[in-house]
């Protein structure tokens, strides 16, 4: 019997200063002064339609993403987030991120972010480098970025990411051990470090920069993992790499298929109803356009109505998140996150253990290294 999994919030505020060309996500650059109280009404009132998604439920976790969140001032956040306390239940260690840009802050800001609850950043660097920062589209300099770190640490964050891309046009393997011992250098708690992929319906698909070959990648792929191991990260997902103790706990719920409300323009939520008629789990998507979200003031609409996924679709969407974490998911999860028979996918565990893509342990679904270096073939089989 499917299970009511632990219960997160996810914020997306859309707006940013420029569009980096690489950026694929729901971002649209703001031409003006940002409506930022009407944005807030418009976040809670989106909240409170969805109140009866909690089930009794904590929060658990929250993440504020776009587009640059910190382009909203710490004001703003204090009236969502007392807003939000009236609604919702916060769970007492709750983690609060922010993602940051290191263009638009300063240390008085990221005081205020303190003040107003939010716990933890995630301050998208991408680079050290001058001129892969100019090629990235990005508004701040590398004396900025060292800048935002020392920053966020003097306000009192004692746990904050940092967002850091390999594989950039150009890049040596020197080049991006460069920028990680930079990183390294300012001790983040976490690191996401991620290598740079061409998305549609961004500038680089249409204008394709020089990215390193395959070889060249995989160098800088192993060079970085082992000098993150040394420096004491521990690698627990795909591009996520964490400090003792401070794995980012709001990612590693989507990749445990946990359950997440999601307000804000474009944002995307999914939530478990484990009993009666509207049993399964329900994925919702807020309408994209900032203007048309913003109009749900008037109209009381933030988006279509919540779909149920099919059980055709939940074998996969499970194993797409459970299996980029570095030590898998205990087997029965699987059974009480999708309400399926392990059994339903028996055939293709065998079938990947027995190609050494999994480990071959019952009470477990982890891939193997191999396996873990070729996720996209394993991820594959599911879709089959």
């Amino acid at each position: 019997m499917i299970a009511l999994p632990p219960l997160a919030l996810y914020i997306h505020v859309p707006w940013c200063v420029r569009k980096c060309p690489y950026c694929d996500f729901n971002s649209h650059e703001a031409a003006a002064a940002l409506p930022e109280a009407d944005y807030v009404r418009a976040l809670l009132m989106d909240a409170r339609q969805q109140l009866a998604g909690v089930q009794g439920r904590e929060i658990a976790s929250v993440f504020i993403g776009g587009g640059t969140p910190s382009l909203f001032s710490p004001e703003a956040y204090q009236t969502l987030f007392d807003g939000l306390r009236a609604m919702f239940a916060f769970a007492a260690d709750a983690e609060i991120t922010l993602e940051a840009n290191p263009g638009t802050v300063e240390q008085a800001r990221f005081t205020g972010y303190r003040e107003a609850g939010i716990n933890r950043l995630s301050i998208g660097v991408q680079s050290f480098d001058p001129l892969q920062l100019q090629k990235l589209g990005r508004i701040h300099g590398r004396a900025e970025a060292v800048r935002a770190a020392e920053t966020a640490r003097a306000s009192g964050f004692t746990n904050f990411n940092l967002d850091l891309m390999h594989g950039l046009p150009g890049q040596s393997v020197d080049m991006a051990l460069a920028d990680l011992e930079q990183a390294i250098a300012l001790a983040p708690t976490h690191l996401s470090w991620y290598q740079l992929t061409i998305e549609p319906n961004t500038v680089f698909y249409r204008e394709r920069p020089l990215l390193p070959e395959d070889d060249a990648l995989w160098a800088i792929q192993e060079a970085g993992q082992a000098r993150l191991a040394a420096a004491g990260y521990e690698q627990y997902e795909v591009s996520a790499y964490a400090g003792p103790g401070h794995q980012c706990r709001h990612n590693r719920l989507y990749w445990e298929f946990g359950d997440y409300l999601a307000i804000g323009a474009g944002a995307h939520g999914k939530i478990t109803h484990a009993d009666g008629e509207h049993a399964g789990i329900w994925r919702h998507a807020r309408t994209r356009l900032p203007r048309d979200y913003l109009a749900g003031l008037n109209t009381g609409r933030f988006g279509p109505e919540a779909a149920r996924v099919d059980n055709d679709e939940l074998a996969f969407e499970f194993m797409l998140n459970a299996l980029r974490l570095r030590d898998g998911v205990s087997s029965v999860l699987f059974a009480e996150r999708t309400g399926l028979a392990l059994e339903r996918i028996a055939p293709v565990l065998a079938d990947l253990r027995r190609r050494n893509l999994l480990v071959p342990d019952e009470n477990r679904l982890v891939c193997t290294a191999t396996g873990f270096n070729y996720l996209n073939q394993v991820l594959n089989a599911f879709l089959a």
